[in-house]
């Protein structure tokens, strides 16, 4: 029976093998190809090699000294790419952490239709919205500043995150929040020293959510924002296609850079976004 279930678990691992092993260098494989162009000098670059005959570094120096007329704002674009991810991040957390508490906790009248209405934008395609955003914005005298993009990117990603918020926060003991008040606390005390601390992972992994959807969007910065200087990094690789002999090898090369920001964000809070699979547990 041992040797039996045994051989059952070796023939099982080994399918998930077969599956995960030819998935994950799929999924690598476009990732390799970025590097490959990266280290690639410009007349390599599309010589289909697996491996460059001379790889170079050269084409790090060209973006991070912007010796490339695309690349004249690169720290620019960079700054306000990261500028604008934060704000998003930043107010989308504000703004859906306290509907969040509103809805789930202090059990506002209506709260939970007004989830739900916001919730049905998602039924229109984002690209659907981009016009009559633009419209708004420029209504508001905000087209061509970052505040037309974090303004509109947060409208974008709140609804989600208040219901994800809500949803993690009704798993919360209801309890905790009526020992707290026995104890003399305040909705603002309840909400900073009980809400907050039990509902960090999720929290985290809403405000990553944020972070990325704003520091990945193309079409909606491409719209609201104009100027050289205020344009976001994605944006400003678009241009990169603009000629008739793009140089790959820099596209690649600021591809490359441009993606590494999201993966040391993940890295970093990876041990907090596995801490939501616990949230709202309590002891015994």
């Amino acid at each position: 029976m041992s040797a039996g279930f045994s051989w059952r678990k070796v023939s099982t691992e080994a399918k998930l093998l077969l599956i995960g092993i030819p998935v994950a260098l799929w999924t690598l494989l476009p990732i390799y190809h970025l590097a490959l162009f990266a280290i690639s000098p410009k007349d390599s670059a599309m010589s289909g090699h697996l491996w460059p005959d001379h790889p170079t570094l050269r084409n790090f120096v060209i973006v991070f000294t912007q010796q490339h007329h695309y690349l004249e704002y690169f720290w620019r674009q960079m700054w306000n790419s990261l500028v604008i991810a934060v704000a998003v991040g930043a107010l989308t957390l504000f703004v859906a952490t306290g509907a969040a508490f509103a809805i789930s906790r202090l059990r506002v009248k209506g709260g939970r239709a007004v989830m739900n209405l916001a919730l049905l934008t998602y039924f229109i395609p984002a690209a659907f919205l981009a016009v009559p955003m633009y419209k708004t914005m420029g209504v508001y005298g905000l087209l061509n500043t970052q505040w037309a993009l974090i303004l509109a990117m947060m409208a974008i990603a709140a609804p989600y995150s208040i219901w994800v918020l809500k949803q993690a926060s009704d798993k919360l003991p209801y309890e905790l929040d009526e020992a707290a008040r026995i104890d003399g606390a305040s909705p603002l005390q309840l909400f900073r020293l009980v809400y907050l601390p039990l509902m960090m992972p999720s929290l985290v992994a809403v405000g990553t959510y944020a972070l990325l959807l704003a520091w990945n969007e193309y079409l909606y910065a491409f719209l609201l924002l104009s100027n050289d200087r205020e344009l976001t990094l994605g944006v400003a690789l678009g241009n990169f296609l603009a000629a008739d002999d793009s140089p790959w090898e820099l596209l690649m090369t600021t591809g490359l850079i441009y993606a590494l920001p999201p993966a040391a964000i993940y890295y970093a809070f990876k041990r907090y976004m596995v801490g939501g699979l616990t949230a709202g547990a309590v002891k015994s």
